[in-house]
């Protein structure tokens, strides 16, 4: 497969490209805004413990984790997880992923539904990320369209996982830009540096549907089960 010129030219460097792309404008954005500190002083895990009190939240624990961009939040738990670059750091950028978290945290309150159905689809997403490629590509090996469709199958569930991901991630954004000025955690001239970190991250999940999206396609194709068979 990965000496097959369709699938680089198809999938591999599409993806490589998209991906690469926009984890560079992640990098970037944060590091630009690394630099410069909120004018009000606060912290990252006190700007999302703001957040969860302007929402009448109580039940959620904010405590930090290692990696870099890291930060999230689980439902199951109810823990807000912030890096450490994020967590004790005052500036735009740590303010702005943190509350991005705290909007996650705020839906699950509010019940909002796309995220209950993200949460549900997170087993068999990891089943199909495990076992979907591999079985497309077994049936490929065998020239046997039934079993790539079996495996096509299973992927679409990352794909699904993926596309419901999106609203989630758009909306915790959109919540995470109002909130933030409206409870006071930087001033309406400080919004550029929150919405530059925060749009460059949300087109990461856009590059993984895409990516995603050209592996299924590719395998389709190849097996002839989506236009004509090579």
């Amino acid at each position: 497969m990965f000496f097959d010129p369709t699938y680089i030219l198809m999938v591999l460097l599409p993806g490589l490209i998209i991906s690469g792309i926009a984890s560079m404008l992640v990098r970037s954005a944060f590091a630009k805004y690394s630099k410069v500190a909120g004018s009000q002083g606060y912290t990252g895990a006190q700007a999302a413990q703001i957040l969860l009190e302007h929402a009448g939240i109580g039940d959620v624990r904010i405590v930090p984790t290692n990696g870099y961009l890291s930060d999230h939040y689980n439902p199951a738990t109810k823990q807000l997880a912030l890096s450490e670059d994020v967590y004790a750091s005052r500036s735009i950028a740590a303010l702005g992923v943190a509350c991005h978290e705290a909007g996650h945290a705020i839906q699950h309150a509010r019940g909002y539904a796309p995220l209950g159905l993200r949460s549900a689809l997170v087993p068999l997403a990891g089943i199909g990320s495990g076992v979907g490629d591999l079985v497309m590509t077994v049936g490929l090996f065998l020239l046997s369209p039934s079993v790539v469709m079996i495996g096509a199958l299973l992927f679409s569930a990352v794909l699904l996982f993926q596309l419901v991901t999106l609203p989630v991630e758009f909306d915790a954004t959109a919540r995470a830009k109002k909130l933030i000025v409206d409870t006071g955690i930087i001033t309406p001239q400080e919004r550029d540096g929150v919405d530059s970190v925060l749009n460059a991250a949300a087109l990461t999940y856009v590059a993984a549907v895409v990516s995603t999206l050209l592996t299924l396609l590719y395998f389709l194709m190849r097996s002839g089960l989506l236009g004509n068979r090579d």
